[in-house]
């Protein structure tokens, strides 16, 4: 059961040499369970200022697996998890983990028709949810095999005196119109967790953990090469490989570390490396169910988190905040940027923020998708190159391919970019012919990830991201896919065909816009436009509702009847300059703590 650990970098490019890691064949559980019993009192997590050791942590995981069990959940069944970064969902997902089932990662601010697919897909009979998003998930429960809905709130874990200013805020009739007892239209099928706790007492077998390394342990959701979302299919193997590999390539880490957990657990980053491999290297997360770009400053103050991650507006944000009281931020050893491109100038403004703040660190760019379990490649320490995305981790082979021919390319030529590697994951889940078009074994015997994405390496192996092949949106970090958005609005009754695309935002680097044609152009209205509207923000989720609305009599089309999404893109390019944007334009934030609350914890 050893889990062996390189004591030096990986990476010597004066050489060529990669070293190679000892991956364990056992659950993503088992390594918390190994590497937590060399430090056993240690500071697992920290939320709110409520810390758990890893003696605790273990015990709560251990409680929580006894009561999925007692729900009677067996060896490869699938529990939704629909929550922000709080203990309950952590727990869950090891708890999970620990008696052989998948976890099935749903963002909170899911749409109602996303949250049903994704329940519907894999046939969930449980689902945990954060209480704000209980009124969706009672809307469309009947129509899933769903037995139970544990229901956690932010404020289970929080201090006494912070969950008593929560509560009395009545967060459920503002939000969602349930009130504190969860008294809704399926109080039957309700269970609040402190009850959800207290059925493991009644369980008494011992639990096997049998999981292998192989088996799938979580379930994420990304738009894969076309815009539904898939849910990709992580292994045991792919969580556990990234936890070590990401320790091994951040080089500067050591246990009782910090991690600042502001990437969400929905989201590969946040659970792979803001959870995993924290707990992996004995560090503590540093838990964020809500987060704020213009509260950054306030969580770095409070917590001097020794690891930061985040999407380059994070660190834009934190650059514009007039506020920001300077102090000193030595604690600071390892920032890393991810999720979008970071520009360098943008690089640069932050390398001297923290010059300037006493923080001896460099931002290290990274990159990664949900499809490799998050990052696979990043900027080693000390050694960045202007415009690269750094190097892939050890054991991670990356391969610049002309697409049409998968035939290798020379270095410093661009071509699309395939991955290959332990993290990979294991496919899309249902999605055979997804699976098939991503997941390629190639002439060299290895199975390739295509990405879509374009680029090209130099004679060192450090990489240059150049842009999407494939169609899609990143906004503010989130990915969006402009095909699935379409599908939604082609299906609201007065339009006929829309198609959607991504415009430059001067805070979320792109937003989303649609042209819409409708069956009636004549009929085109502020009435019709706001029922557009409503039906987009009832079925998508937040952060992909488009930004800017235009009717149009019909759309470009290719010689071949495609509709030339390239002639939209081309004439909001030439409107750049002159499109205004409203100064009351914030980052998505997800709600799930009040500000008073927040104010009362900065106060202690």
């Amino acid at each position: 059961m050893a889990v062996k650990r390189v004591k030096t970098p990986w990476y010597k490019y004066y050489d060529g040499v990669q070293k190679h890691l000892e991956y364990p064949d056992f659950s993503v559980y088992k390594l918390i369970e190994y590497t937590a019993s060399k430090h056993l009192n240690n500071i697992s997590y920290n939320y709110y200022g409520t810390k758990k050791t890893y003696h605790e942590f273990l015990k709560q995981i251990d409680e929580a697996a006894r009561s999925f069990k007692a729900l009677g959940i067996k060896h490869k069944d699938i529990v939704s998890v629909c929550m922000p970064n709080t203990p309950e969902a952590i727990i869950a997902f090891y708890a999970i983990n620990k008696i052989g089932a998948i976890s099935n990662m749903i963002h909170p601010l899911s749409g109602e028709n996303e949250i049903k697919n994704f329940l519907n897909k894999t046939s969930s009979k449980y689902i945990l949810t954060i209480d704000v998003s209980l009124d969706k998930i009672e809307n469309i429960v009947n129509d899933t095999k769903i037995k139970n809905i544990i229901v956690a709130s932010a404020a289970d874990s929080m201090p006494l005196y912070l969950s008593a200013a929560y509560k009395t805020m009545n967060i459920y009739t503002t939000a969602s119109g349930v009130i504190n007892k969860y008294v809704g239209k399926n109080k039957d099928k309700i269970l609040k967790w402190n009850d959800f706790i207290k059925l493991g007492r009644s369980y008494t077998k011992e639990i096997e953990d049998d999981f292998k390394g192989k088996e799938v342990a979580a379930i994420l959701y990304s738009g894969g090469t076309t815009g539904e979302p898939k849910g990709v299919e992580l292994t045991n193997l792919n969580l556990n490989a990234l936890a070590m590999q990401a320790f091994e390539m951040c080089a500067c880490l050591k246990e009782k570390d910090t991690v600042l957990a502001i990437m969400p657990i929905f989201h590969g980053f946040g659970l792979a490396v803001c959870v995993h491999t924290a707990q992996y290297l004995g560090g503590t997360s540093i838990l964020v169910p809500q987060f704020s770009a213009k509260t950054f400053d306030r969580l770095l103050r409070k917590y001097e988190p020794n690891v930061i991650i985040g999407v380059p507006t994070l660190y834009e944000a934190l650059l514009k905040n007039k506020s920001i009281i300077p102090h000193n931020m030595s604690y600071i050893k390892c920032a890393i940027s991810g999720g979008d491109s970071l520009s360098i100038e943008l690089k640069k403004k932050i390398d001297k923020f923290f010059k300037k703040h006493g923080a001896n660190v460099e931002l290290r760019e990274g990159y990664g998708l949900t499809e490799c379990s998050s990052v696979s490649c990043l900027t080693p320490v000390n050694h960045y190159r202007e415009g690269s995305i750094g190097v892939p981790l050890p054991d991670t082979l990356y391969k610049i391919i002309d697409p049409s021919t998968e035939r290798e390319l020379p270095y410093g030529e661009d071509g699309e970019l395939v991955i290959s590697g332990p993290t990979v994951m294991k496919g899309y889940y249902r999605s055979k012919k997804e699976t098939k078009q991503t997941l390629r074994k190639h002439k060299d015997g290895h199975v390739w990830l295509h990405t879509g994405d374009r680029a090209h390496m130099d004679k060192d192996g450090f990489i240059y991201y150049k842009q999407r092949i494939k169609r899609m949106i990143v906004s503010s970090g989130y990915c969006v896919y402009p095909q699935y958005i379409e599908n939604v609005i082609d299906g609201h009754k007065d339009v006929s065909m829309s198609c959607v695309i991504g415009i430059p935002h001067p805070y979320k680097i792109e937003v989303a816009k649609a042209f819409i044609v409708l069956k009636d152009p004549s009929k085109a209205s502020d009435e019709v436009l706001e029922s557009i509207k409503k039906h987009c923000e009832k079925n998508l989720a937040i952060y992909s509702w488009p930004y800017e609305y235009e009717f149009r009599e019909e759309l470009p089309k290719t010689l071949i009847g495609k509709v030339a999404y390239n002639v939209l893109m081309q004439e909001e390019e030439a409107k750049a300059k002159d499109r205004k944007f409203s100064k009351d334009d914030k980052p998505i934030t997800v709600e799930v703590v009040p500000d008073e609350v927040t104010n009362k914890m900065k106060k202690s």
